[in-house]
């Protein structure tokens, strides 16, 4: 049962939860805001109707308007006519899957043939593939974000429950005029038969929408599809860009520019990052709780957990072996003391060197921890894994790589994701060295943990060389160091500079 509950937390974590709200957070592969001066994208979402649509039609038609239908494979299947209309109107067309599925309940297969399927039936109406696509729900996997040539993923600014018909045309209409503002992307729905969907609601959208497109013309905006939303703002960002750089005057030859370095600087914590940061908090607390997670000490730094060992059998430097049954302690990182050590570091070497003081200031602990177990004789070894592994060796610990599959897989891509959020240059520092990055798993022997009893472990602190941390530094990125920095005095503070 309970490797039932960690593959299930495991896979909804990664597969459903956190690319979901990462891509709502930080727009990560997606379009949900433009930047515009006076654009706003009308997106309509579940149809086409064969009443509500072309009411839909005729007033946007009125007006000069076009937006975005992102349509229903199988209801564009029965009412070609209407799509049809759409295109030679000059509206955006995109895809809502075959039929209203969820893709967290839907493999990357199902999703794909989804996809793929109302594509082929738009392409086979109007001429033309459909650049876009609109999940669901708005919800993504992960599998969404991966592959070249995929429609792009269009979420929205602002959405306004107006597929439930209590909402009423009068009270939809203000709640949309608030969020009237140039790129916009605002999300109504010309369907009502959808799950918790009134089947009347869209003649709602249809008055509200009507005084929406009347506000619009005396205010100078223009109610554009998404395609020119999108082209509108990869125009602006870039005479943006232009302008920004054309006003600052290029350094004198010769002249050094004064302040700190890129690399020196603090990180910055922007708002998103802490609604981030926070989620993650709150999913850590459920995982241990799920998990019966013990603390190591004050539990700041390190929870742990008696295991079977579930992994490929392991041969040690002395010969002992680690196979698949053996009892171990499985050690996890508290993602608030990465955080903090991340956010607190003004450079990777400081990450890797803050992190190889805490581990050793853990393992003294750890190991009264194990004496005290009942039956604590039988744990072997402490196994954990980790992205920052390189120098690991100087604490006692022997490394391996993960055996290829979906485990595999699944870390790397989990651990990714950790790093980005608390790595000082986030998903850039990812992107850049991502193949410097290899989460491995790291063991340490039950003989040499308890030689940490007492706080002191000779033959480890002989290994923790200079050479040894440097190679520790390579597996975050670090670019350099100086001798300041590496530096550990013997309460464990490195020699940062403030």
């Amino acid at each position: 049962m309970d490797v039932i509950l960690w593959w299930g937390f495991y896979f909804l974590t990664f597969y459903a939860f956190l690319p979901g709200f990462i891509s709502r957070m930080f727009g990560f592969r997606v379009f949900s805001k433009g930047v515009a001066e006076r654009e706003i994208a009308l997106t309509f979402d579940d149809g086409p109707h064969p009443v509500y649509t072309p009411r839909l039609l005729d007033l946007l038609k009125a007006h000069g308007a076009h937006a975005t239908f992102f349509v229903v494979g199988a209801h564009a299947e029965k009412h070609p006519d209407i799509v049809r209309r759409m295109h030679e109107e000059g509206h955006d067309i995109g895809i809502h899957n075959y039929v209203h599925r969820s893709n967290w309940i839907m493999g990357p297969v199902s999703v794909r043939r989804h996809v793929v399927r109302t594509g082929d039936i738009v392409e086979r109406i109007t001429g033309t593939r459909p650049r876009y696509y609109r999940p669901p729900w708005g919800i993504v996997n992960v599998f969404d974000f991966i592959g070249r040539g995929k429609p792009q993923i269009v979420l929205w600014t602002a959405l306004f429950g107006d597929w439930k018909l209590k909402v009423g045309a009068e009270r939809l209409y203000g709640k949309i005029r608030s969020k009237l503002q140039p790129g916009a992307v605002l999300l109504l729905h010309d369907r009502g038969d959808t799950f918790g969907a009134d089947p009347d609601a869209p003649a709602n959208t249809i008055d509200a929408v009507g005084r929406i497109l009347e506000d619009g013309k005396r205010e100078g905006l223009r109610f554009v599809g998404i395609g020119e939303m999108m082209r509108q703002t990869k125009l602006n960002k870039d005479e943006a860009k232009a302008r920004r750089y054309g006003a600052s005057a290029a350094p004198t030859e010769g002249i050094v520019p004064q302040g700190p370095a890129k690399s020196d600087a603090m990180p910055q914590t922007g708002p998103l990052k802490r609604a981030v940061v926070a989620a993650w908090m709150l999913w850590e607390d459920v995982f241990g709780w799920l998990f019966r997670l013990r603390p190591v000490g004050d539990g700041k730094s390190f929870h742990y957990r008696i295991i079977r060992y579930g992994g490929p059998d392991l041969t040690l430097e002395d010969g002992e072996r680690i196979v698949k049954g053996d009892r171990v302690i499985e050690l996890h990182f508290v993602n608030k003391m990465m955080l903090d050590i991340g956010m607190g570091s003004r450079s990777e070497m400081q990450i890797a060197i803050r992190l190889i003081q805490t581990v050793k200031k853990s393992l003294p602990l750890l190991a009264k921890e194990l004496r005290s177990l009942p039956d604590g004789e039988d744990i072997k070894a402490l196994y954990g894994i980790s992205m920052i592994n390189r120098g690991s060796e100087g604490l006692g610990f022997e490394t391996f790589a993960l055996r290829k599959g979906i485990f595999a897989w699944f870390t790397n891509r989990y651990l990714r994701l950790l790093t980005a959020i608390i790595h000082p240059q986030g998903r850039t520092r990812v992107k850049s060295h991502g193949e410097r990055m290899e989460p491995r798993m790291l063991i340490l022997q039950r003989r040499k943990l308890m030689v940490w009893e007492n706080g002191t472990y000779s033959p480890a602190k002989e290994r923790a060389s200079k050479a040894e941390i440097e190679q520790g530094m390579a597996s975050v990125g670090a670019a350099g160091y100086d001798a300041a920095e590496v530096t550990l005095g013997g309460e464990g503070r490195t020699g940062d500079r403030a």
